[in-house]
């Protein structure tokens, strides 16, 4: 069973002090990964990895996930290349087809059909692997059948987003505990006996004494899952340190989850669950 890897994605833009002091206090609250998201309006990932590097000196960096369509993939491979080499190696490189149809008008990109934008993926993974040899870690994940089936072929890492079909062009829904299961046991039957780590995004988390209450918080920003459906996703985390501790290490056990991602507004939320299973 692989050990624990606790990530966050940062997403806000600000001053350079603020960057790094944020990159900074993810490493210190015990942090291994700080990433950076592909989104419009959100800090630039590659000047923010390199200003991470520089604040910090253990963890390791990645982009959780750059979005294939919007980056010419020779010149994605190139900068990745850059990347990893001026900061020291500790760069893993996290890839997706993107799914807000708005950023991708917003940008002037196509937007396609799903299959045009796997295909944006693949071309994306096959420049990097020729460009950097040893290439950095790659991160690949999703929840369609093709882009799952390519992610068991090529990745270090496979991200499980946890979310439902509804979630589709930037809306959030949240897929149950038995479709998160089906897709995991896809992916592992996809693997064949290679080994790949387990990554799965938290959606939302509270550590608190009052679990009932948090729950209804969560339900009313996820309102297709009634509040004690949403108790038992592994994408929420609610209740006590030691009770969010020990649901995490139910998801490693049952799932093959070792890998938990959250995003910067719950950077220091998940700090002592971190603790806790250190």
């Amino acid at each position: 069973m692989r050990p624990f890897r606790f990530g966050v994605a940062l997403v806000a833009p600000g001053s350079r002090a603020e960057w790094m002091d944020k990159c900074r206090k993810a490493e210190d609250l015990g942090y291994d990964v700080v990433g950076v998201v592909d989104h419009l309006g959100r800090v630039a990932p590659v000047p923010a990895l390199l200003l991470a590097a520089e604040a910090t000196e253990r963890v390791r960096l990645n982009t959780y996930v750059l979005n294939a369509s919007f980056h010419n993939p020779v010149l994605l491979a190139r900068d990745l290349a850059g990347l990893d080499q001026f900061t020291g190696g500790r760069l893993e490189v996290g890839i997706g087809a993107g799914y807000v149809r708005a950023e991708f008008e917003a940008a002037g990109i196509e937007w396609g059909t799903p299959g045009q934008r796997f295909d944006r993926v693949v071309r994306a993974v096959t420049e990097l692997e020729r460009a950097h040899e040893p290439r950095p870690p790659l991160l690949l994940g999703g929840r369609g059948d093709r882009m799952l089936t390519f992610a068991a072929e090529h990745a270090d890492t496979i991200a499980f987003t946890g979310t439902a079909p509804g979630a589709a062009e930037g809306r959030l829904a949240l897929a149950g505990p038995a479709a998160l299961a089906e897709r995991v046991d896809f992916v592992k039957r996809a693997l064949g006996g290679r080994d790949a780590e387990l990554n799965l995004l938290v959606h939302f988390i509270r550590i608190t004494g009052d679990r009932r209450a948090a729950l209804e918080v969560a339900h009313r920003l996820v309102p297709h899952l009634g509040a004690d459906e949403l108790g038992e996703l592994p994408t929420v985390v609610i209740g006590s340190a030691e009770a969010a501790a020990e649901q995490l290490l139910r998801t490693r056990e049952t799932l093959g989850v070792s890998y938990f991602t959250v995003v910067e507004e719950d950077l220091t939320r998940l700090a002592p669950v971190i603790e806790k299973l250190r």
